[in-house]
């Protein structure tokens, strides 16, 4: 059986054996006995990592350290709520500061108050909070995410494209009433260039 440990576009931490193209954490939220979740976060540092990092190797869920979660793709932990974080992908990571300064017109931004700006816009309580959309969906940069109903969707070069733990996928109904997923900070960091890694399928 899949562990608990795939993140979904709003956040959310499933089981399903599509492991992603990266990885991340959001602190010890995990009890390594019975590799079971205990909470969903344990830190307002909603990180994404590399899988692989200078040859190390960790059992996933196996100690009391961070909980290892996975994503599709780059899109699906900004969306959720995470950024990059500045130990694995340390360039990356200034990349994504210095596009969300400039997209919040802010300078000189530590993570911790990156992450305290994240932490009130992902969450409404214990629940993914969503957001009005500042433009048409078509005008949304690449790696932006909106929600409609239950399903997650991907824009990519002005195209919504549905979510799936396996990849993206042609919309099975018109996009007409979504809201935004992904923080508003994090948006205008997109808009200012950051650039996510999307899923092959997403092209």
């Amino acid at each position: 059986m899949p562990l608990q440990n795939r993140v979904t576009p709003t956040g959310d931490i499933i089981a399903t054996p599509h492991r992603g193209l990266f990885t991340g954490n959001r602190g010890i939220i995990h009890d390594p006995a019975t590799k079971t979740l205990t909470r969903r976060w344990a830190s307002a540092a909603w990180l994404t990592c590399v899988c692989e990092f200078r040859g190390r190797r960790r059992e996933v869920m196996g100690g009391r350290s961070w909980t290892e979660l996975f994503f599709l793709d780059e899109a699906t932990a900004l969306a959720a709520g995470h950024r990059p974080c500045f130990y694995c992908r340390r360039d990356d990571a200034n990349r994504f500061r210095a596009a969300w300064e400039e997209g919040n017109g802010v300078s000189d931004v530590l993570a911790r108050e990156m992450d305290a700006v994240l932490h009130r816009e992902r969450l409404d309580g214990g629940k993914k909070r969503l957001h009005e959309l500042p433009m048409a969906p078509k005008e949304l940069p690449d790696g932006a995410m909106l929600q409609q109903g239950n399903e997650s969707y991907l824009i990519a070069r002005g195209r919504a494209l549905q979510w799936s733990a396996a990849g993206y996928r042609k919309p099975e109904s018109a996009i007409e009433n979504a809201m935004l997923l992904t923080p508003p900070s994090t948006l205008r960091a997109l808009n200012a260039g950051y650039q996510p890694v999307l899923h092959p399928s997403a092209r």
